[in-house]
């Protein structure tokens, strides 16, 4: 099936007892039994919901895997496949990630003893020297938030089959429109649903994906224990923004194009972070495992100051300055004091983010509108 209609279709059964082509909002929390564990599959809202049941075989579809869960959040969700751990377990990741997932690694998992170690995954000899018996996780970003770095997902995955350590790959850059990690053996796919799959900013939600059975059992019960779902009318939200994917990222892609050239270009512009210039070091990569370059961008200004990038953070009018990325309208950030502010600075710096990066999610609007938008507050 293509990918436009499995992503118009991916969990869509008409409502059986309506009609109704559109999932409904289930907003109930608990379901009548015919008798003492005697029920239609539903018994409490926490631990299975319709409307959620649908979003999660629609998960399962777009990202080319068997099982699919929704979670309060992104953050949510890698909270639960860290709850796979026990004290002693090791974790390697990328030295460049999205700065809540580095918050719930040092600040919350450490202390309970899950040792992380951070290393440049654009060479994945890094991971291989890293490893140790105790290694039980592999996380991976691609491409990076916010420097766009690629990881080999395939290099990955071998290195982590053969330390029998898990590869989660958060894929939320990416969406499941440019990329698929379950395709090249990773064990599970991570995304922030708030971002590209619920696309219209109105959203906070997270999924995992994966293809074991044993793995989507033990992940199940962690979501039921703890809790951490969301409401029906959110899961009604992500499967709408989902059947719109593909159209939206196709423009996020074109525009993504325009703009990354555009910036290249500028005389006052510095270094443009986007994985799909020829020379940037993890093309070729990036071009085997992904379907485009998507439309998330990262540069400096020539006058590196803190003060030049904030004037211009400050001054675009089409690019709103705000957290969070993937929804249809573009949006400008400051990492260093938004995304990315639990990170701390010398470790920031060590890793190529620098205080006065910019990153951009460019939206769905006119290529040329955006383009003057930046002009403007560049050349003010």
């Amino acid at each position: 099936m293509k990918l436009a209609t499995k992503f118009i279709h991916a969990g869509s059964e008409p409502d059986p007892s309506t009609g109704a082509i559109m999932t409904p909002i289930y907003q109930t929390s608990t379901y009548v039994q015919e008798a003492p564990g005697k029920n239609k599959g539903f018994e409490y809202a926490r631990s299975q919901n319709p409307t959620r049941k649908a979003l999660e075989e629609a998960f399962a579809v777009i990202e080319n895997g068997k099982h699919g869960l929704a979670f309060s959040s992104g953050v949510a969700a890698t909270d639960a496949v860290l709850k796979l751990l026990v004290p002693g377990d090791e974790v390697i990741a990328g030295n460049d990630l999205y700065g809540g997932t580095y918050r719930l690694f040092t600040k919350i998992y450490e202390k309970i003893g899950i040792r992380f170690i951070f290393v440049d995954m654009t060479d994945v000899n890094n991971i291989s020297k890293a490893v140790t018996p105790k290694t039980k996780l592999i996380w991976v970003e691609t491409p990076t938030n916010p420097l766009l770095n690629i990881t080999d997902i395939a290099a990955t995955v071998a290195i982590g089959k053969a330390a029998k350590a898990l590869v989660c790959v958060d894929n939320t850059f990416a969406s499941p429109y440019l990329q698929n990690p379950l395709d090249f053996g990773a064990d599970i796919v991570l995304h922030s649903a708030t971002k590209y799959l619920g696309g219209h900013s109105d959203v906070i939600q997270g999924a995992l994906i994966m293809n074991d059975d044993s793995l989507r059992e033990q992940l199940y019960f962690i979501q039921k224990s703890c809790g951490a779902v969301p409401g029906p009318q959110d899961c009604f939200l992500v499967l709408r923004g989902i059947k719109t994917l593909h159209v939206r990222m196709q423009r996020h892609c074109e525009n993504g194009i325009k703009i990354a050239h555009w910036l290249r270009n500028h005389p006052k512009v510095g270094k443009v972070y986007w994985c799909g210039f020829e020379d940037h070091p993890g093309y070729a990569i990036a071009s085997k495992q992904m379907r485009g370059f998507g439309g998330m961008i990262s540069f400096t200004l020539k006058d590196d100051s803190v003060a030049t990038a904030t004037k211009v953070l400050s001054s675009t009018k089409l690019f709103s300055l705000a957290e969070s990325l993937g929804g249809v309208e573009s949006l400008i950030n400051h990492p260093a004091s938004m995304t990315h502010a639990s990170i701390p600075r010398e470790e920031r710096v060590k890793n190529g983010l620098s205080d006065s990066l910019i990153r951009l999610s460019v939206g769905i609007e006119d290529a040329d509108d955006l383009i003057e938008d930046l002009r403007k507050a560049i050349e003010q």
